[in-house]
C-alpha cells in the first residue's frame, strides 16, 4: 500500500504541470509546439511520399524541371533553369540564420538586436512569398505552348535544331481563327473569353504544315537519357495532326502544357501548401516583432515567444528543402 502511494506521489510530482518540473527541460509552450511541428511533418511527408509515387508511376511523362522553372526576373528570353528558385531558396534559408541570431539575442535580453533580426527574418520570408507568387503566375501563364492529342497527350513543337518553339512563332496567324465553343465541363476555355489560347488550333496545323523544318516532342522521355523528350520525324508530325484537339497554354488544375496534369495539381497543391505555412509565420513574426518594440518580452523577463516561433519557423524552411529536392531538383 505504502509503495502504491510513493508511486502515485512520484507521478503527481513529475507531471502534475507547473513550473517546477518541466518534461525534458521544456515549457508547455514549447512542448506543444514540437507537437504541432511532429504532426505537421507527418503531413507534408504523406503529400510527398504521394508525389514521390506519382511521379515514378508516370517517370517517362514527368515534366523537365530545368525547362519548367528557367525565367528570371528581368531576364525576359533568357534560359536560366533552376537559377530563381535557388536564389529565393537561399533567401529563406538565410532568413532562418537571422532567426536564430535573433533567439540568441533574447537570450541575452538584447532588445534592440531581437527587434533587428526579428525584421530581417520578416522581409525574407515576404521576399520568398513574392518569388513563389511569381514562380505561380509563370507557371500558370506557361512559355511555348502546346497542343493536346484525343488521348491527352502534350505535344511540343521544335525547329530543325531541336530548339522548342512557340506556338506564336510558327502559327499561321493569316488563316481564320476556328475555336471550338466548349464548356467549362470539357475543361477548356470559353470561345471569345478573355482566357481564349493566342493562337487557335487551325492556325497550329496551318503553320505546322506550312514550315518543313518544324516537328513534334513528345511529352515522353527516350530510353536512354530521361532529360530528352522523344522528337518525332517530319512524317510522323504530320500523321499526328488528325490527335490535335486543343491548343493549351499554361497550366491549371486541368491541363498542363508543360506535361502530365497530375504534376500541376501536385505543384499548386504541395507549394501552396507549404506557401500558406510561410504566411502564417511571417505574420507570426510581425506580432512577435511589434511586442518585442513595445517591450512586451523585456517585461516578462524572457524572449521565449521569440524561441517558439523560431521553432515554427526553422520547421518551414526545412519543409522546403525536401519541397525543393521533390519538385526542383530530382
Amino acid at each position: 500500500m505504502g509503495a502504491t502511494v510513493d508511486s502515485v506521489a512520484t507521478k503527481q510530482k513529475v507531471w502534475g504541470g507547473g513550473e517546477a518540473v518541466k518534461p525534458f527541460g521544456a515549457s508547455y509552450g514549447k512542448m506543444m509546439m514540437w507537437y504541432f511541428i511532429v504532426s505537421d511533418s507527418l503531413t507534408f511527408c504523406g503529400f510527398l511520399v504521394a508525389y514521390g509515387f506519382t511521379r515514378f508511376k508516370f517517370a517517362d511523362s514527368w515534366p523537365i524541371a530545368d525547362e519548367v522553372f528557367n525565367h528570371f526576373p528581368f531576364m525576359h528570353g533568357v534560359d536560366a533553369p533552376m537559377y530563381y528558385v535557388a536564389l529565393m531558396t537561399f533567401i529563406l534559408i538565410f532568413s532562418s540564420v537571422t532567426m536564430v541570431l535573433a533567439v540568441d539575442a533574447g537570450h541575452q535580453m538584447k532588445k534592440n538586436k531581437v527587434a533587428l533580426y526579428m525584421l530581417l527574418t520578416i522581409v525574407g520570408g515576404g521576399i520568398f512569398l513574392g518569388s513563389q507568387a511569381w514562380e505561380w503566375k509563370n507557371f500558370i501563364n506557361g512559355t511555348y505552348g502546346a497542343v493536346e492529342t484525343k488521348g491527352g497527350e502534350i505535344l511540343h513543337f521544335v525547329d530543325g535544331e531541336g530548339k522548342k518553339l512557340a506556338l506564336a512563332d510558327f502559327a499561321d496567324t493569316s488563316v481564320h481563327r476556328e475555336d471550338a465553343a466548349l464548356s467549362r465541363n470539357d475543361g477548356s476555355w470559353f470561345l471569345g473569353s478573355k482566357s481564349t489560347t493566342s493562337v487557335s488550333l487551325n492556325q497550329v496545323i496551318a503553320g505546322l504544315e506550312a514550315d518543313p523544318n518544324i516537328r513534334i516532342r513528345t511529352q515522353y522521355t527516350t530510353p536512354d537519357n530521361a532529360h530528352e523528350k522523344i522528337v518525332l520525324s517530319r512524317e510522323e508530325s504530320l500523321a499526328r495532326i488528325s490527335d490535335f484537339t486543343y491548343v493549351v497554354e499554361g497550366a491549371n488544375l486541368i491541363r498542363n502544357e508543360f506535361g502530365h496534369k497530375t504534376f500541376a495539381n501536385l505543384f499548386f497543391f504541395i507549394t501552396g501548401f507549404h506557401g500558406f505555412h510561410v504566411s502564417i509565420g511571417v505574420l507570426l513574426n510581425i506580432i512577435i516583432f511589434f511586442n518585442v518594440l513595445l517591450g512586451t518580452y523585456e517585461k516578462r523577463g524572457s524572449y521565449e515567444m521569440v524561441e517558439k516561433v523560431g521553432l515554427y519557423w526553422h520547421f518551414v524552411d526545412l519543409v522546403w528543402v525536401f519541397v525543393f529536392t521533390f519538385f526542383y531538383l530530382v
